[in-house]
């Protein structure tokens, strides 16, 4: 990792930085930028902590909370809400080292000098208030006020890119407009990622546990636990480190297509593409589905495997019909992505038993498969997922199927073939 001097990175207060860069920001922003810290250091102790913050207090509002207006009210499903939690926080970590890397870019030419560490410690404590505003999720009401702590960290961008990127005083607010609405983009883009990947219980408060630089960080929120490995971030902050250099030296020769392809194995590196191993091919998953399932003839089949943030996924998706009914199947393999993994399976760990008048949800464990069933008592609709052992989901849905005639879709599925699954 690259550093402004050979000292020995200390460990950042949390605390006290923050009340720093947000009370005092022209004083402290020379501080910061005579430290040694890099990005593993800053994504250990700082940027990690901030982030959950923003990504617990939306889950609570939206999925304890609740929004209601008008007489109505909307509560997003508690597991729905974990997995697009435990997204948006893999991918607004991204979303960071990407702004670094354009405000790097776009230094020189507002006459400011081209230093990814500073800029990347520029854009992680710039982004320190709009990060702390994310805590007014709770209440969905309060979320203007998010809005206005987003508003001071672009004071706080002002007042740091004068001295970390060295940018002369008449170029610092059109340099920071930019850098805004560059940030705003990406923003959008980890918005449309999430619903991409996620699509879109009792207890309450949320738990930060583990020592920076002494192993994993732990975060508990009702229901779930995320577990982050800092040793592993030091490798995704050179493979990242490596292919903006190639990115860099791909956008000088003008090559697109090579600064695109090194711009996806950036985020690749910063999701674990390939960490899990290589995905299963789909053709193998697919040998797994019969031709019939509850007496249905199988009317339709999909196997795919796509590529995206240098991630390639494989997937499966199969539809069974009749006159009076429909079953959608869907396997997919999302253990070669640990982001993945832990977004899609972050319901996983946790054990649910909730019953309604109209609906129940079950979240259990058996013969090492995780379960989840979410139906009508009506019979009308029903969803039956497992997450197996080796990271193959297995997800079905029915209409006018009850939840016993998916019990019964999963046992005429080959699923044992599927669990023999071994990665190359």
């Amino acid at each position: 990792m690259d550093t402004l001097n050979n000292a020995t990175p200390t460990r950042i207060n949390l605390v006290e930085r923050v009340q720093a860069i947000l009370l005092r920001p022209k004083e402290t922003w020379p501080t910061i930028a005579t430290e040694a810290h890099d990005v593993k250091t800053l994504y250990r102790d700082y940027l990690i902590y901030l982030v959950a913050i923003s990504a617990v207090a939306t889950f609570i509002g939206l999925s304890l909370v609740g929004v209601g207006a008008m007489g109505f009210s909307f509560r997003v499903p508690v597991l729905n809400g974990l997995a697009n939690m435990v997204v948006g926080f893999v991918l607004t970590l991204a979303m960071i080292y990407v702004v670094a890397l354009i405000a790097d870019a776009l230094a020189p030419s507002f006459k400011g000098v081209k230093d990814f560490p500073s800029a990347f410690r520029l854009v992680a404590y710039g982004a320190t208030a709009g990060l702390l505003g994310g805590v007014f999720q709770i209440l969905p009401a309060l979320s203007v006020l998010g809005l206005l702590a987003a508003l001071y960290s672009i004071y706080l961008f002002y007042t740091g890119v004068t001295v970390m990127m060295k940018v002369p005083q008449d170029k610092a607010l059109p340099y920071t407009a930019v850098l805004v609405v560059c940030s705003l983009v990406a923003g959008i883009v980890v918005g449309m990622l999430s619903v991409a990947l996620t699509g879109a219980g009792t207890g309450g408060g949320m738990r930060m546990g583990g020592s920076p630089g002494q192993g994993d960080v732990e975060i508990r929120v009702p229901g779930t636990e995320i577990r982050i490995d800092t040793g592993k971030l030091e490798e995704a902050g050179r493979q990242m480190e490596a292919a903006a250099k190639r990115m860099e030296e791909a956008q000088a020769k003008g090559d697109g297509q090579a600064a695109g392809k090194a711009l996806g194995e950036m985020m690749g590196a910063m999701t674990g593409a390939g960490q899990g191993g290589q995905p299963f091919a789909p053709e193998l998953m697919q040998q797994a589905l019969p031709d019939r399932l509850l007496r249905m003839d199988r009317t339709a089949i999909e196997a795919r495997t796509d590529a995206a943030l240098g991630m390639n996924l494989s997937r499966v998706t199969a539809e069974y019909s009749s006159e009076q009914a429909r079953i959608e199947v869907g396997l997919q393999d999302i253990g070669a992505v640990p982001a993945l993994a832990m977004a899609m399976g972050a319901w996983a760990g946790s054990t649910v038993n909730r019953e309604t008048r109209e609906e129940v949800e079950r979240v259990f464990q058996r013969d090492g498969i995780t379960f989840k069933e979410e139906y009508r008592k009506d019979g009308s609709q029903a969803e039956l997922t497992g997450l197996l052992p080796n990271g193959v989901l297995v997800e079905l849905s029915g209409d006018s199927v009850d939840i016993d005639g998916l019990r019964q879709a999963w046992r005429d599925i080959d699923v044992g073939r599927l669990s023999a699954l071994k990665r190359p």
